[in-house]
């Protein structure tokens, strides 16, 4: 039997996006909110909404006996994470199994095995996929690292085995500096994931972020949905994403995969899930993470594949079998998405919380924009600063790049301030334009190096 009611446990655009889906099933829905976040979108939508706790993270959205308690007093059959937050906990994952709540999202013991970088890493070489060269073994020491470095060549990259959103991350070019970047990374590792394993990888320069967005059902089934760039990032957050790759070859697109499907069969993955690949500017590829989600960006995916990744996973977590085969998931034309946040570009993209006093949202054929902003929605401090994401799709790329300047001319959002304006710059910038811009396009072009 299927689900009849589900718990969100998460807030802002993404649970906006999930009440959306389970009307789109019939499904009643179910929203969660810290105090700070009473007057949500997303609790305004809901079908019913319940308070558990105060603003901060840790005391809400993080709390994971308080969620799995709402849910029961609730009775929702089943929780969606949505992504951030619990969405890669394996430990949220048993306590819902424990309880007899379906968990919308991959079995625990696979979150385990994938989210745990250097273990990943070792499944992945294991199983016959191109893995950047690096540590097999995970690292814990800083001599040890010092010396495995040495055999890999430097520059190498120190990254955090339970890391993720740039957190734990260091780049050593040299013998000189490893033992220093190595313990600020193990020191944030630590901080951030209440974990100080650390593995160490070659630091490919000026690479590319290329990632497979996967399906897998419970029958069996892994289908590819195509590639999404990501190279254009700041600090490791991604600012802008695009499907199709305009950085692969079709030959290297069919590759990366089928790679991508075998990692997900190789785990006995089920659900939604990303595999992350790393391209050099030679056009090899390696694997390099799998995100065990849904990913913020999956709106570009679906627009050049007609799917509904949300619906899917709903309906994965229901036991059916997926609702298409691979022959059927043929991408047609482009699409770009690009993150609008609270901040300031102009101030070391200082956050910039605070009452949205008016706005104005862009349509049109091809146009799209998941967000929880109304107008006089007070944009909170406590949490990320992604407010919106403007996502746009056309016959071919430029026509999509040029949808995409007219969608943000378009956009209006007043009383704080935002990136609208930085994006439109990257999109008018030639770099971008012509497909070359990797990961660090966004400090070269801070610099003003218009060559980039």
């Amino acid at each position: 039997m299927g689900f009849q009611k589900i718990l969100i446990a998460n807030r802002g655009e993404i649970a906006v996006r999930i009440i959306r889906a389970c009307r789109n099933m019939g499904i009643r829905s179910v929203a969660i909110y810290s105090k700070e976040d009473q007057n949500s979108l997303h609790v305004q939508l809901a079908d019913q909404r319940i308070c558990i706790g105060e603003g901060p993270a840790k005391n809400s959205y993080l709390n994971m006996d308080r969620i799995i308690t709402a849910a029961m007093n609730v009775e929702a059959d089943a929780i969606h994470p949505g992504f951030g937050f619990l969405s890669e906990n394996s430990t949220f994952v048993r306590k819902c199994q424990e309880n007899g709540i379906a968990f919308i999202g991959p079995e625990a013991d696979v979150i385990d095995k994938m989210g745990n970088k250097a273990q990943a890493r070792k499944t992945m070489m294991e199983a016959g996929i191109p893995v950047v060269p690096g540590t097999k073994e995970p690292v814990y020491e800083a001599e040890a690292g010092r010396q495995l470095a040495g055999d890999i060549g430097y520059p190498v990259i120190i990254k955090a085995s339970s890391g993720g959103g740039g957190k734990g991350m260091r780049v050593a070019r040299s013998e000189a500096e490893f033992e220093e970047q190595f313990n600020l990374a193990q020191r944030e590792s630590a901080n951030a994931f209440g974990d100080d394993t650390m593995y160490i990888e070659k630091f490919v320069e000026n690479p590319r972020h290329v990632e497979v967005q996967i399906m897998a059902d419970t029958h069996g089934a892994v289908v590819a949905l195509g590639d999404r760039d990501c190279s254009v990032q700041r600090n490791h957050q991604k600012l802008i994403e695009e499907s199709p790759s305009p950085a692969v070859s079709e030959e290297t697109r069919q590759a990366m995969s089928r790679y991508a499907v075998l990692a997900a069969k190789t785990v006995g993955y089920t659900n939604a899930g990303t595999i992350e690949f790393i391209v050099d500017p030679r056009g090899g590829f390696y694997f390099m993470e799998m995100n065990t989600r849904i990913q913020v960006e999956h709106g570009v995916t679906e627009m050049v594949t007609g799917t509904d990744l949300i619906i899917e996973q709903i309906r994965v977590a229901m036991g059916e079998p997926l609702s298409f085969v691979q022959e059927e998931v043929i991408p047609r034309g482009h699409a770009i998405e690009c993150r609008i946040n609270a901040e300031i570009p102009e101030m070391n993209f200082m956050p910039s919380p605070g009452v949205v006093e008016h706005m104005h949202l862009p349509a049109g054929n091809g146009v799209r924009v998941d967000t929880g902003l109304y107008t006089g929605y007070r944009i909170p401090s406590e949490y990320d600063s992604m407010i919106a994401k403007v996502i746009v799709h056309a016959p071919d790329r430029a026509s999509a790049i040029r949808k995409m300047l007219c969608a943000l001319d378009e956009m209006l959002i007043m009383g704080v301030k935002t990136n609208l304006d930085f994006q439109y710059q990257i999109m008018r910038h030639p770099v971008f334009r012509e497909g070359r811009a990797d990961t660090g396009f966004i400090e070269k072009m801070m610099k003003g190096n218009r060559k980039v």
